[in-house]
């Protein structure tokens, strides 16, 4: 929907006044079409799509896996602080003009250090956009640094290692990347780890990998958010205990349509998900992809389900409360 088509100024209505934080987006996945094809002229990188029009071709997605391999391979054009600088610093920028006052951002340390990009110089970039986005608007900003779950183990604690030695804040750790034959209890030694060193814990499960990889991040991981966690609604016992508990779930719309997660919009399981008094907040995961920023997420499912203000507002709150360095840090 753009700001022309019918309902959109309603649907801005609902919104005007929030401010949300975004808690699930993968900042490589905020790279723009026309942000690759300059940096790839600027490195001499010869790409297979030779504009904008064939990129948008090339992301008609059947699932997760067909996803990871064109997202991994843009990466290469990312070589160098100013780089993650200029990457970082578009997002927040177009964040904030989306309503985002706190973002928490995550980054894949392990598919930058195997092309000798390492740790310390995609942290500089990304610290160095949170800070100035920040004195220009106010907006501020965390790192999660994500394990690649289809990496080795051994890998994922030597990212672990060089992050925490690298001297650069990150607020967390989570798990993102290919999940179905990755379940989470792989890594439970590099999650302890993290906890010891005080580091907020999150998860990547049940997006398409059954609700058992909810309960495996929750119980050995110390998972204190579910990322997606769609599939968490297969299983009673586990919704009733996530209500209780609140486990915040990080869901995100506009992905599980392009990714082919759910059929359609309409079949989002937001409606199931807030009746049964789970903690829910609307990301966008990685919007240069997946058709959309958390602003776009936010009028798809106002307009699906005619959320009312009241339910905006719940879920602007539920976002401040299920972050961990933003106004409703915990």
């Amino acid at each position: 929907m753009t700001a022309t088509e019918p309902g959109a100024a309603a649907t801005a209505s609902v919104t005007a006044g929030l401010a949300f934080c975004e808690l699930h987006v993968h900042i490589e996945g905020t790279l723009e079409p026309a942000t690759i094809i300059a940096l790839a002229r600027s490195k001499g990188i010869e790409l297979p799509y030779a504009d904008e029009a064939a990129f948008a071709r090339a992301y008609r997605f059947d699932d997760l896996q067909s996803f990871l391999g064109l997202y991994y391979d843009n990466m290469q054009v990312l070589q160098n602080e100013d780089d993650f600088f200029e990457l970082g610093a578009a997002y927040l920028r177009r964040a904030h003009a989306g309503g985002v006052m706190h973002a928490e951002m995550f980054v894949d340390p392990q598919a930058h250090s195997k092309r000798g990009v390492f740790e310390r110089v995609v942290l500089a970039g990304l610290h160095r956009a949170i800070a100035i986005v920040g004195e220009e608007t106010g907006m501020t900003a965390s790192i999660i640094v994500c394990v690649v779950r289809d990496e080795p183990v051994g890998d994922a604690m030597r990212m672990l290692d060089n992050v925490l030695e690298s001297g650069f804040t990150v607020v967390g750790i989570g798990l993102d990347s290919a999940e179905v034959g990755y379940p989470p209890s792989l890594f439970s030694g590099v999650f302890e780890r993290a906890r010891a060193a005080g580091l907020h814990t999150v998860a990547h499960a049940g997006e398409e990998g059954p609700a058992e990889y909810v309960r495996e991040a929750l119980d050995l991981l110390g998972a204190e958010r579910i990322d997606h966690g769609n599939r968490a609604l297969d299983d009673r016992a586990l919704v009733a205990r996530l209500a209780r508990d609140q486990v915040p779930l990080t869901m995100c719309p506009l992905s599980n349509v392009r990714l082919k997660g759910i059929p359609d919009i309409r079949s989002f399981p937001l409606r199931p998900a807030l009746d049964a008094g789970l903690l829910v907040t609307i990301n966008s995961d990685d919007p240069a992809y997946f058709g959309g920023y958390l602003d776009d997420n936010l009028r798809a499912v106002i307009a699906t389900f005619e959320l009312t203000r009241p339910e905006v507002e719940a879920l602007a709150a539920n976002s401040v409360t299920a972050s961990f360095t933003g106004p409703g840090a915990h």
